[in-house]
């Protein structure tokens, strides 16, 4: 079987000095090998290839047959690690919540501890007699956040 730590270190050598950045890798018993990737400005099709290559140069099919894919993480899949929230700073995002509730609105500010979502809401203003709807931020611990993603909105 081959070693997930074997090719994490073959996929960090190859993203050091790139922008790209591992969201997520599997390694199965049966030696199916899943890479995927991320960066702020979107993945290239030929970048998922070189990576591909070069961790097909690196392991031997003569010792282990393989199979192996490496993609993107995907626009509109659940952010995995940390650096997908704070590249989406300042775009909007639906978050669900620990307790199961969906928040949509503009990721504010994101780090290991919280998040920060503007939305919109009716808030009672003192002075009118109706609530009016306005940017409300809340702060979220990262704790009570099961997921998040881009909101993907094609208004």
């Amino acid at each position: 079987m081959i070693e997930k730590a074997k090719v994490q270190a073959l996929v960090e050598q190859w993203l050091d000095g790139k922008e790209y950045f591992l969201t997520d890798l599997t390694v199965t018993p049966d030696d199916c090998i899943t890479v995927e990737i991320d960066q702020a400005d979107g993945v290239w099709i030929e970048d998922c290839v070189q990576l591909s290559r070069f961790i097909e140069e690196h392991l031997s099919r003569d010792e282990e047959d393989y199979e192996l894919e490496v993609g993107s993480a995907g626009l509109g899949q659940p952010f995995k690690v940390l650096r997908q929230w704070v590249n989406h700073v300042d775009k909007q995002v639906e978050i669900i919540t620990a307790d199961g509730r969906k928040l949509k609105g503009t990721l504010r500010e994101a780090d290991a501890e919280h998040i920060i979502l503007a939305t919109r809401q009716k808030v009672q203003v003192e002075g009118k007699k109706r609530p009016v709807m306005q940017d409300v931020d809340l702060n979220l611990p990262m704790a009570e956040v099961k997921s998040g993603r881009y909101l993907i909105d094609f208004k």
